[in-house]
């Protein structure tokens, strides 16, 4: 595409962004919104948490599929994306990632998988490590995406708004873990720059956030047999948490990248799990972090600072881009849009039920008379 071009499609993005909204096919995004300040007065001021008890999970050994993985799965079905026959090349990258021939893929984080189950041997002993994003208390991934489509919401929740998402996977470079997959030829990138920008959409855990506003707990939790997953108010897990340390249990993901909302509780120390990670992979464990894990297969290193704290040029860089500037600014503008028409849609429908109670009372049939 030619840069005269690629300029009209930045200035025609808000019409674009409307037509990519306005075909979306999954359920909206805010059609769970209207809960959350609801779920949100009964929960401590911290939001949600979650327990990964290590000691407590066997990774189903007796199942093909970790129910928890099946669980998430399932309940995120809707979510996966659905690309396009013929992906294009987009600049300057040659490789597109395409998991759409590998939906079944369970041994690693894919976008059509969420949560993939670690296994390792430790000192004779089998572990089992459910892997997810950790929804960190203050998110790299939010901080460095150039548009703006990662948000935190009032559980804890961190979650990548897909249908607006370009794909750049900023935020998988700025996760310690490298959490969120992409998966090419889907998304919005497709109709404003699909040979200059982006290239896909990033999907990961959103922690169920559409069932903790409503009161429920996520899949994997309900589906877990053994009861090593658990979510509640964030108070309530620490003070769980604080007394699996007093037991004398190693815990994983208080400090790790300033703090997280997803612990793992373990009577083996995380430096020999993460050792065994790294000897399975083939990775030398002095050398094994965030850039040298393998796709999908996140590390378990205890040292996990937050580098965006401390190069703050780097977000500089990446959000004064003048070209992702534009485009955030229009996708600002459209999510507002489509916010304040949901708004009065609902605003309508109870105005109408007000005055027009009578046409909204079942009409009796011979048969109910």
């Amino acid at each position: 595409m030619q840069r005269r071009n690629f300029v009209k499609f930045l200035a025609l993005s808000p019409a674009l962004l409307a037509t990519n909204t306005s075909a979306n096919t999954n359920p909206p995004k805010s059609s769970t919104d209207s809960h959350a300040d609801k779920s949100s007065a009964n929960l401590s001021p911290n939001g949600v948490a979650s327990i990964i008890d290590i000691d407590k999970c066997d990774g189903c050994e007796h199942l093909a599929t970790p129910a928890c993985v099946s669980a998430c799965k399932e309940k995120n079905a809707y979510r996966f994306p659905e690309p396009i026959a013929e992906i294009p090349d987009y600049f300057p990258r040659k490789v597109k990632e395409d998991y759409s021939q590998n939906r079944d893929d369970i041994s690693r984080l894919t976008p059509y998988n969420f949560t993939f189950v670690e296994r390792v041997n430790v000192g004779g002993k089998d572990i089992s490590i459910p892997r997810r994003c950790m929804h960190c208390d203050d998110p790299t991934c939010q901080k460095i995406c150039p548009f703006g489509v990662i948000g935190k919401d009032k559980n804890g929740a961190v979650d990548i708004d897909e249908e607006f998402c370009f794909g750049g996977a900023k935020c998988r470079d700025a996760c310690p873990w490298g959490i969120p997959q992409r998966q090419a030829g889907v998304g919005i990138y497709l109709k404003i720059a699909p040979k200059l920008g982006g290239g896909g959409a990033m999907f990961k855990c959103d922690m169920c956030k559409d069932l903790l506003s409503q009161g429920q707990k996520p899949a994997c939790q309900t589906s877990c047999p053994k009861d090593a997953l658990i979510f509640d108010d964030k108070d309530k897990i620490l003070a769980r948490v604080a007394g699996a340390r007093a037991e004398g249990k190693y815990i994983y993901g208080d400090t790790q990248n300033g703090g997280t909302s997803t612990y793992y509780i373990s009577s083996v120390d995380f430096n020999d799990i993460n050792s065994a990670i790294a000897h399975k992979y083939g990775i030398n464990e002095g050398e094994f972090n965030g850039k040298t894990q393998k796709m999908g297969r996140p590390h378990l290193n205890i040292d996990v600072p937050n580098f965006i704290n401390d190069d703050s040029a780097l977000v500089k860089s990446v959000l004064l881009a003048p070209v992702a500037g534009i485009i955030a600014g229009a996708i600002a503008v459209n999510k507002s849009k489509k916010a304040q028409k949901a708004t009065q849609n609902s605003a309508n429908l109870s105005q109408d039920l007000h005055q027009n109670p009578a046409q909204n009372q079942p009409k009796l049939t011979s048969k109910d008379s």
